[in-house]
């Protein structure tokens, strides 16, 4: 394994496990060889859409089994992040169910009066009205949080955008900046070793993005593995201006080494 033993796995879904709805080559025996030999892992996603069920079933009509508390997405860490901050607190949400079921489940009132913060997901329909009053709440002082950075999303006609570019509308108008809690914030690395007791020096992260996955799992301390199954190139990688532990082309070349 290299320099380090590594006893759990942290992974990125979109473009390490899947591909537009199918499984990568490979997938499906990387994650049964952790389950076989007890390795504790994670899915990753910064989509915060979806909740645990939506994604397990999913991942299961892809082929890949992936128990429901083997996922972590940015709704997840945010709805931690904001019961560690300000417990029972309360928020106006721009969001699907994924956002606001872990909301709710960490104890947070969902309203449009006076809340202590706005926060915005991702969601399919982003409505004027709803965009209007964030921007309204955000000027009367409630803080500004968004689930992750991500200017747009893949989808089978193209790319969506995503939570980043509406945070950038709603920046424009109130002059707020968000507080991202997804990838690249480190945060979101710590979080998902907290929920499976994970120490970061004998923990991966396996990515396909070097300005999101490589760059958290670097600055959590974790050993940082780049696929080339999504849209990372080699060439792109060697251009910033830090590098992940090591690059491979996808999980299949990762089963080898897990013992």
């Amino acid at each position: 394994m290299g320099r380090r033993e590594i006893r759990s796995w942290l992974m990125d879904m979109d473009g390490v496990l899947v591909h537009e709805e199918q499984a990568i080559p490979g997938a499906e025996r990387f994650l049964a060889r952790l389950a076989e030999l007890g390795l504790p892992f994670l899915v990753l996603t910064n989509n915060s859409i979806y909740t645990r069920r939506d994604l397990a079933a999913r991942l299961r009509a892809s082929g890949l089994e992936v128990p429901e508390s083997s996922i972590w997405t940015s709704a997840l860490a945010t709805a931690g992040f904001l019961a560690d901050q300000r417990p029972d607190g309360s928020a106006f949400v721009i969001g699907e169910a994924g956002l606001t079921t872990a909301l709710h489940e960490a104890g947070y009132t969902q309203t449009d009066r006076d809340p202590d913060y706005v926060v915005l997901g991702e969601t399919r329909t982003y409505s004027f009205e709803r965009i209007t009053r964030a921007i309204r709440l955000i000027e009367r002082g409630a803080r500004f949080i968004a689930t992750n950075p991500d200017a747009t999303g893949p989808s089978l006609e193209g790319p969506l955008p995503a939570t980043g570019s509406v945070a950038a509308l709603i920046s424009k108008a109130t002059g707020v900046e968000p507080y991202y809690v997804g990838k690249p914030n480190p945060l979101m690395m710590r979080s998902a070793l907290n929920a499976i007791d994970a120490h970061s020096e004998t923990t991966a992260m396996i990515g396909d993005r070097m300005d999101t996955d490589v760059v958290s799992g670097l600055e959590a301390g974790l050993e940082t593995i780049l696929v080339l199954s999504g849209v990372a190139t080699r060439e792109a990688a060697e251009r910033f201006p830090f590098r992940p532990t090591r690059i491979v082309d996808s999980v299949a070349d990762l089963v080898d080494g897990l013992g």
